[in-house]
């Protein structure tokens, strides 16, 4: 009798078993849990570039789960409080004063681009390129230009020319009345890395069409927007992205008021300059 009260019992806790495995998959299918894998050839982007200029300064998404879509970037904290560099995972801030700071894990951004970046392809470069010229050799070695470039430049520099804005307070100025204010700091002898991308031209609006690069100093303590630079040495690494996710802010008060119907093209190319 104990005999067949213990096999009776088996056989329950087989059939439970069977069909939590049985619930476990359904949920499995479902909702996708546990088949998601991260893609590594995304870029990620917060908001879009045309309501950066029209003045949404302020964002939804926290550097901490920022970092969760990629550990190599660019954009800008709430407020337009200075330029943001992401590398190797770290979040960098660089303010009006042309400091680097570590900004807090719970403090938003209103715009940024990341990916997990992965070096497809590894380049020196010699002496004396200026902004100009390291376009070229990523579109030398990249010619596509419909697909979206990481490009991470790690060397030393003649000089580095960079910027950052100061924080603003509302009623938010457009972005170009902005850069008007902005603090231009001219680097020279500097070893560091520049971060950044080159966009398709389809994105105008959405993003930067071409290049838009920042830079971070190896002290960590140096950095902002590039305006031009001119190298000694370095490596420049690419990674070609073939994925483009965009995550836009669904209770932002001010991005629901702008019209972004407009070309602001000329707005941008006064503040990429």
């Amino acid at each position: 009798m104990k005999k067949l009260l213990k096999t009776v019992r088996t056989e329950k806790t087989a059939r439970f078993y069977r069909r939590f495995v049985i619930a476990l998959l359904a949920l499995v299918l479902l909702t996708g849990w546990g088949c998601r894998s991260v893609n590594r050839d995304c870029l990620t982007q917060t908001s879009t570039i045309d309501a950066l200029l029209a003045g949404v300064y302020d964002g939804e998404m926290s550097c901490q789960k920022l970092l969760g879509y990629g550990d190599f970037g660019i954009g800008t904290f709430n407020h337009l409080d200075g330029e943001m560099v992401v590398l190797d995972g770290t979040v960098y801030q660089i303010k009006i004063d042309g400091r680097v700071y570590r900004p807090a894990k719970e403090l938003k951004t209103p715009f940024a681009s990341v990916c997990f970046f992965e070096s497809e392809q590894e380049v020196s470069v010699a002496a004396g390129l200026d902004y100009k010229n390291l376009k070229e050799l990523v579109d030398e070695i990249l010619p596509n230009q419909n697909l979206f470039v990481a490009v991470r430049l790690d060397g030393k520099f003649k000089r580095m020319k960079v910027r950052s804005v100061p924080s603003q307070s509302k009623p938010y100025k457009p972005l170009a009345e902005v850069v008007k204010k902005q603090q231009v700091f001219e680097l020279e002898e500097v070893s560091g890395t520049v971060v950044g991308f080159r966009s398709p031209p389809f994105v105008k609006g959405i993003n930067v069409p071409g290049y838009h690069f920042h830079f971070l100093d190896n002290e960590r303590r140096a950095g902002g927007h590039i305006l031009d630079l001119e190298t000694l040495s370095g490596t420049c690494q690419l990674d070609v992205l073939n994925t483009f996710t965009l995550v836009l802010p669904s209770e932002n008060v001010s991005l629901a008021e702008v019209d972004l119907s407009k070309d602001r093209s000329r707005a941008l190319e006064k503040v990429e300059r």
